[in-house]
């Protein structure tokens, strides 16, 4: 997944583009295994609001201090989620979820936004997937 995504956005610069292409390669990478995978992107206020993904209806907004997304935000490290029913304060966006893993974004050293990537099964993600994601997230990185 690493070398495919180096090669698809080596040369190129859009943004929106790129972070489009990428949910959709992570999605189909996972097949069935995941049912949701996009990005979050934070702002000034640090709501983390809706970027490019695949799958259902998502959350707009994810407001500090609340789901996982946030957590991955305050701690500025990846975080994976065996059972989200599990997690205090997991925000249900989609109430098939039952496992998640983040992944913060950085801009230089102030964090941008981040992926998150949604399984219906539990305990889905482990860290040869956290490995593989956060150097998908370096090469993203080198764009912004």
């Amino acid at each position: 997944m690493v070398q495919q995504f180096d090669a698809l956005f080596s040369d190129e610069s859009d943004l929106l583009c790129i972070l489009s292409n990428a949910s959709a390669l992570i999605k189909e990478a996972y097949e069935e295994k995941v049912n949701w995978a996009g990005f979050y992107l934070l702002d000034e206020k640090g709501v983390l609001n809706l970027g490019p993904f695949q799958g259902k209806v998502a959350c707009m907004h994810l407001y500090p201090n609340k789901g996982v997304c946030q957590k991955a935000v305050s701690t500025n490290d990846t975080d994976i989620v065996a059972d989200v029913h599990e997690f205090q304060d997991h925000i249900a966006c989609d109430a098939a979820s039952n496992s998640e893993i983040v992944v913060p974004i950085h801009k230089g050293d102030a964090i941008w936004g981040v992926l998150d990537i949604d399984s219906p099964f539990k305990d889905t993600f482990h860290q040869e997937d956290a490995e593989a994601l956060e150097e998908i997230v370096k090469l993203l990185e080198t764009k912004l």
